[in-house]
């Protein structure tokens, strides 16, 4: 090549990164060897900045400006993606480093600060309609036009740059000179609308400091950002008649299941529910939507006794909906400054619907089984490394479907999902082209040939995900737990429900020499408790003692035993003995309990193998007994006890609660005055008047801030306390 050429900033600014994402780890990792022993093609770039390579083997591939990866021309038998497209890039590269004189920094087309920190906002209205089609830009309206809420993370460094994430989809912006490398996960890849949402959503969030906090942007077309900006803020979504009708019948619902309880018959409360989900949906109230359906779903578990039904989730789900409801309202309120969370960004509007996606790779972070009478199924919790999304794939299958069959009922493990037995999914890495996704993270595979494999889990599988997925100490997962908002303002994310039994965020947990502190089997509750610490280093270089580490340092870990998993405690057992070797990792549902991180594992890797506890065979191992109770901080009882009590109460109706119940109430009531508790106090004293005064519609706001507030002090109360 001619060392006065002009550079293509495009390809030299792909890290290994972007090309892993642009085409997969096995093509980059295959080029970087070559390159490594100096196996490079044959370079030329026209004048007009196509890039040919000529290989030894005869392959000629050329890659013009303007094109994606995917859209150079190979002569290899390929029929996507090949090694060669990403072996020109490389070799391009590395001619590039070795030519120092017409280095980038030396053209006039290359940016001054091509290493620094870069905003997609940079692309202006001639950009786009330079990259994409005028029909891509059309669909780009029309998506914005639905008012989408996108968060928006700053460039932080060269191997993680600017993404955008869309409700539907993820976009990542791999280049600062050219939108044909942004690269979105949805089917088409990039050059799609998304992608044109997402840069008008950096434009909108204004200056990010490299490395800020994702900031959540409510993205309009840009021919209504003007009027926007001089008319005010969009029309309130809570203020019209119609939004007024359907809080008061959710209201009427939410009372109706307070006064009469979950056990009753659901036949009785099947319409009203149909109906306010079609009201829902109509006004583009998504996450209303699925808190009301995550709700029959539990209402109908508890009916069938299904091992999915826990009480106090029910309670807090009850709770997220009247509270979600009441923020959506404030962050209208007129007169106030700018909320910092929108209220269509609360409510979750522009979320519904699911989206294709292209080639995407998931790792495994466990499985949750259920049972009931008439059928069983699993939720198989995955992690995308490179968009760090958590998504949950759900299965059920009918135990009357086998029995009509006349075979007997198939293991639960053995069934199949997109062609593989469920164990093999659950212990897996999937790498597939036939996935669909949907805003709440639930995703769908379909059984394709030759469009999905399936890796089993490594002790490195989780070495890509990064943070707040992933946590290297116990103490900034305690801190990132205290500073994250609200489940009621948060969107609705499937992985939050899927842990029977469970509340809590999901996050995997790695750190250096995690030693087992404590394990012992509860006889009595029927829980394998244990706790997992980093063991120090002293001045002289000694291994320190991970059990005098505080307890707030301390990962507390609680399986209990369940009938349709019958090998996961023994599983968790062996593990923490290091029947596997040392312990790398643990990834579970995680909750804070009087400042305490205590996780519900549902995978463990170790040095030797991966070990996802709800899919492992019984395999029964001795385990410790605890002959003393474990002390609970009292408040944390306190507040505990007082959720029992609420859950107590949902389930068998407020109108059927008799004198004793009553009377615990007000014995509960004077506990809360004592330890300090006033308003606690004071609003389980006001639901009892109410009770007894019939001055029933305020129950529901009152029972849900005493439920809000019992969970607060539940996950902040002081050990000591």
């Amino acid at each position: 090549m001619s060392s006065d050429i002009a550079w293509r900033s495009d390809l030299l600014e792909l890290t290994p990164e972007a090309l892993t994402a642009l085409a997969n780890a096995g093509f980059v990792k295959r080029a970087q060897k070559d390159v490594a022993a100096g196996l490079l093609p044959r370079l030329e770039t026209g004048a007009d900045g196509v890039v040919q390579a000529r290989f030894d083997d005869g392959v000629r591939t050329s890659l013009p400006p303007g094109r994606t990866l995917r859209d150079a021309q190979c002569s290899c038998p390929a029929s996507g993606m090949c090694r060669h497209r990403v072996m020109l890039v490389l070799a391009y590269q590395a001619l590039a480093a070795s030519s120092k004189a017409d280095a980038p920094a030396a053209t006039d087309d290359t940016p001054a600060d091509s290493d620094g920190a870069w905003n997609p906002a940079q692309f202006d209205d001639a950009a786009l309609a330079a990259s994409f089609a005028p029909s891509v830009l059309e669909q780009a309206n029309k998506l914005a036009a639905a008012r989408p809420v996108v968060g928006v993370q700053a460039w932080r460094s060269a191997s993680a740059p600017p993404v955008a994430r869309l409700p539907m989809c993820s976009v990542r912006f791999f280049s600062r000179s050219s939108l044909v490398h942004a690269r979105c996960d949805c089917k088409q890849g990039s050059g799609c609308a998304h992608v044109v949402v997402a840069v008008w959503a950096f434009r909108q969030a204004g200056a990010l400091p490299p490395g800020a906090a994702e900031t959540m942007v409510e993205v309009r077309p840009p021919a209504s950002a003007d009027a926007d900006a001089t008319a005010g803020a969009q029309q309130p979504l809570m203020q019209g008649d119609v939004a007024r009708v359907l809080r008061a019948h959710i209201d009427a619902l939410l009372l109706s299941l307070w006064l009469d309880g979950s056990s009753q018959p659901l036949m009785a409360l099947a319409a009203r529910f149909e109906a306010v989900r079609e009201q829902a949906l109509a006004l583009g109230w998504n996450w209303v939507d699925d808190a009301l359906d995550e709700l029959w779903q539990l209402l109908q578990a508890q009916q069938a006794r299904s091992s999915r039904f826990e009480p106090l989730r029910l309670v807090r789900v009850l709770a997220e909906l009247w509270a979600r409801l009441q923020a959506a309202a404030h962050a209208e309120q007129p007169g106030t400054r700018r909320p910092a969370l929108l209220a269509s960004q609360i409510l979750g509007v522009g979320v519904k619907g699911d989206v294709a996606l292209d080639h995407l790779r998931l790792v495994s972070l466990g499985a949750e089984l259920w049972s009931d009478d008439t059928a069983e199924g699993a939720s198989i919790l995955f992690a995308d490394p490179d968009t760090q999304n958590v998504t949950v794939l759900e299965r059920q299958w009918t135990r009357a479907a086998d029995a009509a069959a006349g075979g007997t009922a198939q293991a639960l493990m053995n069934r199949r999902v997109a062609g593989f037995p469920l164990r093999q999914l659950a212990s897996g890495q999937v790498i597939t082209k036939t996935a669909t996704r949907r805003a709440n993270g639930l995703v769908d595979i379909t059984a394709g040939a030759r469009q999905t494999g399936v890796l089993p889990l490594s002790p490195t599988s989780w070495n890509d995900l990064v943070a707040p997925l992933r946590q290297g100490s116990v103490a900034a997962l305690v801190a990132h737990l205290r500073e994250a908002p609200p489940d009621f303002v948060r969107p609705r994310q499937a992985a939050s429900g899927a842990s029977a039994g469970a509340s809590g965020q999901l996050h995997v947990v790695a750190f250096d020499r995690m030693e087992v502190v404590s394990c012992h089997w509860d006889a009595t509750a029927q829980v394998l408790h244990a706790a997992l610490a980093q063991a120090g280093v002293g001045d002289a270089g000694e291994a320190g003692d991970p059990a005098a580490a505080p307890a707030e340092e301390q990962l507390r870990l609680a399986l209990p035993h369940r009938a349709v998993a019958p090998g996961a405690v023994d599983a968790l057992a062996r593990t923490l003995a290091g029947d596997y070797g040392a312990l790398r990792a643990v990834a579970g549902t995680v909750h804070l309990q009087g400042g305490v991180a205590v996780m519900q594992p549902l995978s463990l890797l170790t040095a030797q193998r991966a070990v996802v506890l709800q899919v492992e065979a019984v395999s029964p191992q001795p385990l410790g007994l605890h002959s003393d109770v474990d002390e609970v901080p009292a408040l944390n009882a306190l507040a505990n006890d007082t959720l029992a009590l609420l859950a107590l109460w949902l389930r068998q109706g407020l109108r059927h609660q008799g004198g004793n119940a009553l009377s615990r109430a007000e014995a509960q009531v004077l506990q809360l005055k004592r330890a300090g508790l006033d308003r606690g106090a004071a609003l389980l004293g006001v639901v009892l008047e109410n009770l007894r005064s019939a001055q029933r519609p305020a129950l529901v706001a009152q029972l849900a801030m005493l439920g809000l507030l019992m969970q607060g002090v539940a996950q902040s109360a002081s050990m000591e306390a």
